[in-house]
């Protein structure tokens, strides 16, 4: 764990609705992390490292057989090996999903707006982030031919200035408003006019602060907090106009992050998107958290009334997001395709966090 949090040890008699969960695909989600642990698997968003409480619980899971089949195993391996925590913040929840977007091979007239891959100068900085012109920390960079560090150029630049055309093209979408939501949701698939999909992989971001174009629309009037959804978000901006120098691509680079991509077909990434833990997702079980704060692998208890109805589940930190800042935020991922992403876009809920310590660090901050 990294910044201190406020805790409070709980029994798992507390979690209510936790013996009701499926706690044997909890399980199993949870050894898909730790089965990268023990490979080695490259963390594509590096944060906190698990303590070694943390790896000795992931190496009872590889050996631990009965708990991906039995409801009755499973339960006992996370009491056995975890000792709950419940976070004392005001804690909040979203939700994203892997978007699935029509795409062309080459540009045509319904199809210009290119899919960014990763430039060769770009530098990301996991521990020693540089100052940008504001004097804002900068997790990426870019590097000069003499071997100096630059901050990246911003959305705005990366779109419509001269750094626009040094980008390589991996593939074409139908305008900004579908890339803009591919680089929110960090991975997604391109389905082409002959029926293939390629899955595409986060592959790094300029290092510029993220803001959320959604919490603009609401602040500004312009969509009312109640009406907020996914696909209010991408109505507006195209009412707006979402061509260069429209005031919806105006809006859309006030969040000045700005993420590039790999085409991936590795068979992890036929299992789901991969996650900045390095790990394929899973609907309804991972989720993203505060990197700088908790370790990818950790078991959360989230528990919130969402508008599906009640939501109690095992949890796994598999993911992190610029925007997910906190002891006590998470982004769920809900899924594939349109029909995840409708769900996903209407979350943005208060919940109750408990955090699954591994027993021998239990003493907490």
């Amino acid at each position: 764990m990294g910044s201190p949090v406020d805790l409070e040890p709980i029994a798992f008699d507390a979690l209510a609705g936790f013996s009701l969960d499926n706690l044997c695909e909890a399980f199993r989600v949870f050894r898909r992390s730790a089965d990268a642990m023990a490979a080695g698997v490259p963390i594509l968003r590096p944060g906190v490292g698990p303590d070694a409480a943390l790896l000795r619980v992931c190496r009872e899971a590889l050996a631990d057989h009965a708990a991906a089949q039995s409801a009755d195993a499973a339960r006992s391996f996370f009491e056995r090996s975890f000792h709950p925590h419940r976070v004392r913040a005001n804690g909040f929840v979203t939700a994203y999903y892997e978007p699935v977007i029509a795409a062309r091979a080459a540009p045509d007239d319904g199809f210009r707006t290119p899919v960014p891959a990763r430039p060769s100068d770009l530098v990301t900085l996991n521990d020693s982030p540089i100052a940008g012109e504001n004097g804002e920390a900068l997790t990426s960079a870019r590097r000069r031919s003499d071997g100096r560090l630059e901050p990246y150029p911003d959305r705005r630049a990366l779109e419509d200035g001269p750094e626009a055309g040094a980008l390589r093209p991996i593939a074409f979408l139908r305008d900004r408003v579908e890339l803009f939501l591919l680089q929110v949701q960090g991975s997604g698939r391109l389905r082409f006019p002959d029926g293939r999909e390629l899955p595409f992989t986060y592959d790094g971001r300029n290092g510029r602060p993220y803001t959320s174009i959604g919490r603009l629309l609401i602040e500004r009037g312009i969509v009312r907090a109640e009406d907020m959804s996914l696909d209010a978000l991408k109505a507006t901006i195209r009412a707006m106009g979402a061509g260069a120098g429209e005031p919806g691509a105006l809006l859309m680079q006030e969040n000045r992050s700005f993420v590039f991509f790999r085409a991936d077909e590795s068979p992890q990434r036929r299992i789901g998107p991969i996650g900045g833990a390095g790990v394929p997702l899973a609907p309804l079980r991972s989720i993203a958290v505060d990197r700088s704060i908790w370790a990818y692998g950790l078991p959360f208890w989230i528990a919130a009334a969402l508008p599906e109805g009640k939501f109690e589940r095992l949890m796994i930190a598999q993911d992190t997001g610029s925007a997910i800042v906190g002891p006590a935020r998470a982004d769920l991922f809900f899924g594939s395709g349109d029909e995840a992403g409708a769900r996903a876009g209407r979350v943005r809920h208060s919940a109750d966090f408990v955090v699954l310590l591994p027993k021998a660090a239990e003493a907490g901050p």
